[in-house]
């Protein structure tokens, strides 16, 4: 049986709420792995679910909210900003280690799409991370991002600067859709989007957030360029028709990792949280995981059943 336990830590000042999952048996101190969501998303929903299937194959699991978003404390809301949320990461992990029942010396990071870009960033500066699973990581945008007109391109554009300079002025931000339909003002615009929506809906997610990261993800973020530093294996997992992290670009971070390993699947990016896609893509980073985390401790548990709470999302 698998127990999911509330927990809070302090972030820059600011209370993160967490949740962690593990077996309820006597096993001795276990794997553990932090988690976190891509781009404006939150721990609940396929998030929850992915840890839950982690804590069924033996881990013990930490999930969080960063800032601002979700549970987790923290004004604006739904303001991303790329050192904050790798300050929240460290925050975490530090967190993670001190938990009872974990073996701080056998901590992973698992991160998607944004937070697949902040695992390497993290891990980049700690050593003693055991592993890392970086899931369709952001690694930079494609030159042209398809689907999207220039007219379209320019109007998000506008819609950028004009947060950041509320943002620099002390202003409320001005928030755009996180996800929207083909042709609509939003970060990810594409026919899809009512799917991908109903994927990530739940009681803690909030279709909107301040634009202004794009320009710090256009102009400078990176993860390959500090991958040489990874003194720890990486599982990267990419999707052959990905619009939103490209496979190419991701496949940069496994090449450039002394220990990287990568996984290819033929699907699109938001495939990743259908559940029938999803649990295939856990199976391999399971796998991985127990090959470089796993000394003692680790036994087969039934598959997770969440919370009445968080099925269907």
């Amino acid at each position: 049986m698998i127990e999911r336990k509330r927990t809070t830590f302090p972030s820059g000042g600011t209370d993160c709420v967490g949740y962690v999952y593990c077996a309820t048996d006597e096993a001795a101190q276990r794997p553990g792995i932090v988690m976190a969501h891509g781009f404006g998303g939150t721990q609940e929903g396929s998030l929850a679910r992915t840890a839950g299937d982690f804590a069924a194959a033996g881990f013990a699991v930490l999930t969080f909210d960063y800032r601002s978003f979700g549970e987790s404390d923290g004004t604006p809301r739904q303001v991303i900003s790329l050192r904050d949320q790798q300050c929240d990461w460290h925050a975490a992990l530090a967190h993670a280690r001190r938990l009872p029942g974990i073996d701080p010396s056998r901590v992973a990071l698992w991160g998607s799409s944004l937070s697949g870009a902040h695992v390497v960033a993290v891990a980049a500066e700690d050593s003693k991370v055991a592993a890392v699973v970086a899931q369709v990581p952001f690694n930079g945008f494609p030159r042209r991002v398809e689907g999207r007109t220039a007219a379209e391109t320019w109007r998000l554009l506008r819609a950028i600067v004009k947060d950041w300079w509320r943002g620099k002025t002390g202003r409320e931000p001005y928030y755009v859709p996180a996800v929207a339909r083909r042709g609509e003002l939003a970060v990810m615009a594409f026919d899809e989007a009512d799917a991908v929506i109903r994927t990530m809906q739940n009681d803690t997610w909030c279709n909107a957030v301040a634009p202004r990261v794009l320009l710090d993800m256009m102009l400078w973020y990176r993860p390959e360029r500090v991958a040489h530093r990874l003194a720890m294996p990486i599982l990267v997992c990419l999707a052959e028709r990905d619009r939103q992290t490209p496979a190419h670009l991701g496949r940069r971070i496994a090449e450039r990792a002394p220990f990287g390993e990568m996984k290819q699947y033929p699907y699109g990016h938001f495939d990743f949280y259908r559940d029938e896609v999803r649990r295939c893509v856990v199976t391999d980073q399971i796998d991985f995981l127990k090959v470089h985390l796993l000394s003692t401790g680790i036994s087969e548990h039934p598959i997770f059943t969440p919370p009445e709470s968080q099925r269907g999302q």
